[in-house]
């Protein structure tokens, strides 16, 4: 029989899997195997109602300029109906430094909110009450420190720790593989993430102490399969780390978060956000033989992909952050940002931070998708896509673990590697046109003027931080910050302390990131990345 022509040589999802022209009943798995929501293996989404029991929490990240500024942009979004915070810092407060630093010069509330002291932490939830609402916090290198400021300032205003909810983010090695920001060494600072973990444990019922990130493995150039494989290996070293330390698996798993990006391959997405699910409820048990059902069950946050965002033709970010948005939702998040159509210029603006929020309300309130679970459950292509991205991910983790684990596999330059072949591959199919990239590559446009509103920050914001940095250190007890510092470095020379508590009570003295960070430094040193081709 003569075949129908077809408009390319082959097709594949971004991920490279091959794609047939139609799926049968033979391409999928028996349902048993895909279970039902809020069953073990999880694939249709973990908890049994989903969002007939309670809508994804509408989590729009914020951070600019000071405690105060940022505070104005939480009241907004929460004015126009956001069910969860979200805050960005600033490179300084990311990498350990003062405001006052002079590395810091130029760069204070520029890209995230400025955070040295509890006093800036107070400005920034000042009003809010956090026993009510989540808070998640993007942020790794100094991530047990702003945890620690987050503790003191809740004791500080009488809130039940164990009614405080969120996240911060910790998550330190997908640094070393995509993101690059980093202070110590890689094992003193699993060995942070660890503290991080068991205190959270012990000490906060409701908080996910870490959001294991494939967002930037993403980001950086990686594809689907190696957003889930790597954060996959991330997920198992930290596993690792704390049950070395004493902990069962049973007593921290359940508050284990992810976070995940939403990319451009639709049904990718999907089958990817079932597969993750699959493969940790997997791993946890049958890795890590774990007991109870919440410590197999994977939550995660979802962003639409900022890599995506264009500034020819700024306005069709609009359309692809509400498909990105449709993916995740399909796919089950727990928590979604999707992102202003600005992000290509700037820190998104108010007005589009607004058209982002709507974006997510008129997928929850208008289209009916959250009436039914897991709708495309059941697509022959969805579910072979789901078992062959589960079966990807665990031929890479095999391939990890013969390498020596994922520390090893990190030092060797493995993920760095992949993840970069990966994104040149992708960048030479968009400069080739191979790939569409609509307004770009493809139905472009002459250049012109955009009349975008662009977020400015008051050049006034770095002089007004330093100010209050520096008051800080003057009124303060700087005899009882010293000996909490020395404290500290002591600790850290003891593999099986925990650094938590010590840095609480440094946050409550009103000591700064930069002192802490620069202490153990003293102990840890710092890292240097072996560059890799």
């Amino acid at each position: 029989m003569k075949d129908w022509p077809e408009l390319k040589p082959h097709y594949e999802t971004l991920s490279g899997i091959p794609v047939k022209r139609f799926y049968t009943p033979d391409d999928a798995p028996p349902y048993e195997e895909i279970g039902e929501p809020g069953k073990y293996p999880f694939t249709r989404g973990p908890y049994p109602t989903m969002y007939r029991g309670r809508l994804w929490t509408m989590r729009q990240i914020a951070g600019f300029g000071t405690g105060e500024d940022t505070n104005q942009r939480f009241r907004y979004l929460i004015e126009h109906g956001q069910t969860g915070l979200s805050v960005d810092f600033d490179m300084p407060t990311l990498m350990g430094y003062d405001s006052d630093d002079p590395r810091s010069l130029g760069e204070v509330g520029r890209e995230g909110v400025a955070i040295d002291t509890i006093d800036d932490m107070a400005a920034l939830f000042d009003g809010i009450d956090l026993e009510k609402i989540s808070v998640s916090m993007t942020i790794n290198p100094t991530a047990w420190i702003l945890l620690a400021m987050y503790v003191a300032l809740a004791e500080s205003r009488g809130f039940d720790k164990n009614k405080l909810s969120g996240t911060v983010q910790a998550d330190i090695l997908k640094e070393y593989m995509a993101q690059k920001e980093w202070i110590y060494p890689i094992r003193p600072s699993l060995r942070i993430v660890r503290d991080v973990i068991v205190y959270s444990a012990r000490n906060l019922a409701r908080y996910n102490p870490i959001n294991i990130s494939g967002y930037h493995i993403s980001e950086a150039g990686g594809n689907a399969l190696q957003e889930i494989a790597f954060t996959m290996c991330n997920a198992v070293t930290y596993v690792e780390e704390v049950t070395r330390a004493g902990v069962a698996v049973d007593e921290f798993a359940p508050r284990l978060a992810f976070y995940f990006v939403a990319q451009q391959d639709f049904f990718e997405e999907i089958a990817k956000f079932r597969a993750a699910r699959r493969v940790w409820a997997k791993i946890v048990k049958e890795r890590f033989h774990a007991q109870q059902p919440e410590s197999m069950r994977l939550r995660f946050h979802c962003q639409t992909a900022a890599a995506t965002l264009t500034r020819p033709q700024p306005t069709n970010n609009i359309v692809r952050t509400a498909l990105q948005a449709l993916s995740a939702v399909l796919g089950g998040a727990q928590s979604l940002h999707t992102n202003g159509l600005d992000e290509a210029f700037a820190i998104p603006s108010e007005e589009a931070m607004k058209i982002a929020l709507r974006t997510q309300q008129i997928i929850a309130e208008e289209t009916r998708v959250p009436n039914v679970i897991d709708p495309l459950g059941g697509s022959w292509y969805l579910e072979s896509l789901t078992s062959e991205l589960e079966k990807r991910t665990f031929d890479i983790l095999d391939k990890v673990d013969r390498m020596g684990g994922t520390v090893k596999a990190i030092e060797e330059g493995y993920f760095q590697k992949e993840i970069s072949e990966t994104a040149y591959q992708t960048s030479r199919k968009r400069a080739t046109g191979e790939q569409a990239f609509i307004g770009v590559n493809k139905y472009a446009e002459p250049a012109r003027k955009e009349n975008i509103e662009i977020h400015k920050v008051d050049p006034a914001v770095e002089k007004r931080q330093i100010e209050r940095t520096r008051r800080v250190r003057k009124t303060r007890d700087n005899e009882k910050v010293r000996a909490l510092l020395d404290e500290l470095a002591a600790g850290a020379k003891q593999p099986e302390a925990n650094l938590m508590p010590v840095t609480i009570e440094l946050a409550k003295a009103r000591a700064t990131m930069g002192e802490i960070v620069a202490r153990l430094k003293d102990v840890f040193g710092t890292y240097t990345e072996t560059p890799f081709f």
